[in-house]
């Protein structure tokens, strides 16, 4: 009760801040809308199948270089079409990459996701002609719903209707995951994570589980790197870079793996934070390191896992 009250509340306030707020705080909580899609696929795979990977900005840059490439080169303008076009590249991706991946489980399964990521980005910084190497590639400002909102200056367009726009992305992204989370096929991958011996022994084929998953995940993670791209209207190589990677799984961490809103939490805290300590101090990866380490050794459950002690109390 208390988690559905709060997440009402943060919807709320989420609407309002292009209304209240500055520009500045809208634009900066675009960001953590891509992220906190990502996150819930990479969470599915961490926190429903028990496999963390360690290379999904493997798929975040899919999705960022194919709005790229749509955008820039073939014309494409439509932001319904790009996102359905990087899910579907990013299903494309993931089968083979996950058909060798799932054959492996913890840290051999994280470092091969960290392999192909790694792949995956050299392959963007080297092949100049294709990618545009460390310049990356462009990303033009597209369409929603149809609309060009030619009229709207940058800041307006950010945030006004792409702002709501994101947020109704993820809002539709969370609903979706909810449902499978709560299927069969998601009580099925929590079934594998716990004893995955005795899930095989009750029917379940846990490699084709592990490898549904991988590639849920991997289409998630297309889709919040399609919203990344959008305000900075850039595709570079670091989308795919192994600090990405980290990043992702530090925000789900933060905010709990163990919450279904753990993901989107962490990834508003970090964006939020990281921003506030940069404007203090030259220092600031130094603090915010540190800041994010104590979080992470005072409260390993994440912040959502503060939410655990009163109810535990209550009972």
């Amino acid at each position: 009760m208390i988690v559905r009250a709060l997440g009402a509340a943060a919807a709320a306030a989420l609407l309002l801040v292009p209304l209240a707020g500055s520009p500045y705080t809208a634009t900066l909580l675009l960001p953590a809308f891509g992220y906190a899609i990502a996150l819930l696929g990479l969470n599915l795979l961490f926190g429903a199948a028990g496999l963390l990977s360690f290379g999904h900005a493997l798929f975040v840059a899919i999705g960022g270089y194919t709005a790229a490439a749509l955008t820039g080169r073939a014309g494409i303008r439509s932001l319904e079409v790009l996102l359905v076009a990087a899910a579907a590249i990013a299903a494309v991706v993931a089968i083979p990459v996950g058909l060798l991946c799932v054959r492996y489980v913890k840290i051999y399964f994280g470092m091969l996701t960290l392999a192909f990521g790694m792949l995956f980005y050299s392959f963007l910084y080297k092949f100049y002609t294709l990618t545009g190497g460390d310049e990356g590639m462009r990303v033009l400002r597209p369409t929603l719903l149809g609309q060009p909102l030619e009229h709207l200056d940058k800041i307006a367009f950010l945030t006004g209707p792409f702002y709501y726009y994101a947020l109704g992305v993820l809002a539709l992204a969370a609903l979706v995951m909810r449902r499978l989370v709560g299927s069969p096929f998601g009580l099925s991958l929590q079934s594998i994570r716990e004893n995955p011996v005795k899930a095989e022994s009750l029917g379940i084929d846990v490699r084709r589980y592990r490898l549904a998953a991988f590639v849920v995940a991997g289409i998630f993670g297309a889709v919040g790197g399609v919203l990344l791209v959008v305000p900075t209207g850039l595709a570079d190589p670091l989308l795919a870079y192994w600090t990405q990677s980290g990043n992702l799984v530090f925000m789900l961490v933060l905010g709990g793996f163990q919450h279904f809103l753990g993901p989107i939490l962490g990834a508003v805290v970090f964006i939020l934070l990281e921003d506030s300590v940069r404007s203090l101090t030259a220092y600031w990866r130094f603090v915010f390191g540190a800041m994010l380490a104590a979080i992470v050794m005072f409260f390993p459950r994440g912040l959502m896992g503060l939410l655990d002690r009163p109810r535990a109390a209550a009972s």
